[in-house]
Formats: C-alpha cells, sequence, structure tokens
C-alpha cells in the first residue's frame, strides 16, 4: 500500500496545504466578492435601472409624441376648417360685389343709352327746325317772287320750278 500512497501521497502537509488553500479561496473569494463581484453588481444594478428608466421614459416620450401628433392633427382639421369657412365667405363677398358691379355696370350703361336717345332727340329737333327755317325761307322767297310777277298757273309752275332749283331737291328729300 505504501505504493498507493506514493501514488497519491496524502499526508498530513498536503492535507495541510488543501485546507490552507481552501481557506485562502473562502478569504479570497470574500474579498473579491466584497470589492469586486459586489461593485460589478451595483454598477450592473444601476445599469439595469437606467436602461429601465430611459425605456419608462421613451413610454413617455412616445406618449406625448402621439397626444401632440394628435392635437396637431386636430388643430389641422380646425385650420382647414376655418380655411374653408374664410374661402366660402370670400366666395360670398365676391359675389355681391359681382352683383353690385353688374349692377352698376347696367345703370351706367342705361344712363349712358338715355343720353345719347336725347342727343338723338336734339339732333332731330335741331333738324325739324333748320327744316323749318329753310321752308319759311323758301316760302318767303317764292312769295316774293309771286307778288311781283302775275298770279297765273303756269308762271306759278315755273316760279316754283326755279326755286326748286335754287334750293335744291335734296333738301326736301330728307
Amino acid at each position: 500500500m505504501e505504493e498507493f500512497l506514493r501514488i497519491i501521497g496524502f499526508d498530513w502537509q498536503l492535507i495541510h496545504d488543501a485546507v490552507l488553500m481552501g481557506i485562502n479561496i473562502f478569504i479570497l473569494f470574500f474579498f473579491l466578492s466584497y470589492f469586486l463581484f459586489n461593485p460589478v453588481q451595483d454598477f450592473l444594478e444601476k445599469r439595469r435601472q437606467r436602461i429601465a428608466g430611459q425605456l419608462a421614459e421613451a413610454a413617455d416620450n412616445q406618449k406625448a409624441a402621439k397626444a401632440l401628433k394628435e392635437e396637431y392633427e386636430n388643430r389641422l382639421k380646425e385650420i382647414q376648417t376655418e380655411a374653408d369657412g374664410i374661402l366660402a365667405d370670400a366666395r360670398r363677398k365676391a359675389k355681391i360685389k359681382e352683383a353690385d358691379i353688374l349692377a352698376e355696370a347696367r345703370n351706367e350703361a342705361a344712363r349712358i343709352v338715355e343720353r345719347a336717345n336725347r342727343q338723338a332727340e336734339l339732333e332731330r329737333q335741331k333738324a325739324r327746325d333748320e327744316m323749318k327755317r329753310e321752308m319759311i325761307s323758301v316760302a318767303s322767297l317764292m312769295a316774293g317772287k309771286l307778288v311781283t310777277a302775275s298770279i297765273d298757273p303756269a308762271m306759278q309752275d315755273r316760279l316754283f320750278d326755279e326755286t326748286l332749283k335754287e334750293i335744291g331737291e335734296n333738301t326736301w328729300l330728307q
């Protein structure tokens, strides 16, 4: 069995060294866990909390963004409704203005036509007055010639023809 002891070699020194090594490992584990593992776990815990906080903040920001989006969409709808109202009002005012302009244009056209009719009537009256003066002058000329000449019918016809030639036939045709 000696040979067996030598292969494994359990002697008191080995057991003593093994126990001391176990105690050292335990002490080393305790110090490492206190100085290394705990700070790493604390760091990981803080990181986990920071990430959870960032996720919660992101969720809050997303909710706020959705609320803002809805608010902006509602505001856009209100603005569109307001713009439609303004356009409808502008169209209505344009129609009224168009009707006023057309009425004013019709009134102006009627005044122009009436002025033209009055002017034409004045021109006709002027032409009638001119015609009367011409007829009076012809009648007085004929009367003067008739007085100086004898009153026989051949002489009257001849005087009448002479007067017509002097005045011209176009005067009587108008």
